[in-house]
């Protein structure tokens, strides 16, 4: 390099280093971009929430609820509940399959905010919760599902699905991190979920249990989540609702985000 040059270069500022905020942006759009280049992951995403919706309705509406229309009422909230559970698994595989390849080690020696890739897979999953919610939603409509709250009622309930999923994800994040194979992942989320989602209100009302299940499926948080979600749209909601809903996404982000960071850490 001769001397020119480097009074140019030494006459330059030094680029500001990019903030968290930004470095969780640039994962976000890595996230993003795996649905143009994964797009197996569509078929799932798609595929999953249209067959619960109409085997459930079709199948168990016309006996829980007298008729299938009556019973999308109750269900459609239900199965968005439910929906946004099952995707937050993916948060957790996706990390285990890039953990297996080496590429968070290369992460983890970048000048960045440590916490960032793991905000890139929030960010997918938040695509994926959007996705899934709209296809539900749609065949709701399609069906017969009218909101008793209108559009302002379905806009805040996709706001708490959003924030349940958020606080569920980082579940299965440290899964990923403690777990070595992605199917492992999904078979320990799924075996974790299946008794909360199950155990719920989600597909029917808990004063048919035995007092044993109920007094489980009524502290829930699931159920909470459910509870809040259908009266938010349909009318109905109270403030009490809302804030019982939201107090296990808040306890897993304060619990779960500083233990993902500390075994991201000592890896």
């Amino acid at each position: 390099m001769n001397d020119a040059s480097s009074a140019v270069l030494l006459g330059v500022a030094r680029p500001a280093k990019p903030s968290g905020f930004s470095n969780a942006l640039v994962f976000g759009w890595r996230a993003a971009l795996k649905f143009r280049y994964v797009p197996e992951q569509m078929f799932d995403l798609v595929m999953t929430p249209i067959m619960f919706t109409l085997l459930f309705t079709f199948v168990f509406g016309g006996a829980l609820a007298g008729s299938p229309a009556q019973y999308l009422q109750v269900f459609i909230p239900g199965i968005l509940v439910q929906t946004v559970s099952f995707n937050a698994v993916y948060s957790g595989m996706g990390l285990s399959a890039d953990l297996s390849k080496g590429l968070f080690d290369r992460f983890r020696s970048l000048p960045i905010w440590p916490l960032s890739p793991f905000a890139g897979l929030m960010v997918g999953d938040v695509l994926r919760h959007l996705i899934a919610g709209a296809i539900i939603l749609s065949i709701g409509l399609a069906l017969g599902y009218r909101p008793g709250a209108g559009l302002f009622g379905v806009v805040a309930a996709f706001l708490m699905l959003l924030a349940m999923g958020f606080g569920m994800g980082w579940i299965f994040i440290v899964l990923g991190l403690l777990i070595r194979t992605p199917m492992t992942v999904m078979t320990a989320g799924f075996a974790f979920l299946f008794p909360l989602v199950f155990a719920s209100n989600i597909m029917v009302d808990p004063a048919t249990m035995p007092d044993w299940l109920r007094a489980f499926v009524n502290v829930n948080p699931v159920t909470l989540m459910t509870t809040a979600v259908r009266g938010l749209m349909n009318g109905g909601a109270t403030s009490a609702d809302v804030l019982m809903a939201l107090i296990a996404p808040a306890l897993l982000t304060a619990v779960m985000a500083p233990l993902t960071l500390w075994l991201y850490l000592r890896r």
